[in-house]
């Protein structure tokens, strides 16, 4: 079963904390590409995010933090993940 937005959200919340947090599914723009699992939903998501745990952080290290709240979205088929740090 593929994840959804609303399971990272919850994922995010609880590991960063946010202040500010959207969770959108593109799956259904990425239909055909690569890492597409044909259903349209679950593999192509956009984060807008901003969190205290990201004070004093690189760019770099804000991504790292994200990438491994969602580390085991990503083993479940996650295929892509476009982070925006407010």
């Amino acid at each position: 079963m593929s994840p959804t937005a609303d399971q990272l959200a919850q994922r995010l919340r609880g590991t960063l904390a946010p202040t500010q947090l959207e969770v959108l599914d593109e799956s259904a723009a990425h239909a055909g590409h690569s890492g597409s699992n044909g259903s349209s939903w679950g593999t192509h998501f956009r984060v807008r995010i901003a969190s205290p745990l990201f004070t004093q952080q690189s760019r770099v290290a804000r991504h790292r933090l994200v990438y491994d709240a969602l580390q085991e979205f990503i083993d479940q088929g996650v295929h892509a993940i476009a982070i925006e740090v407010l």
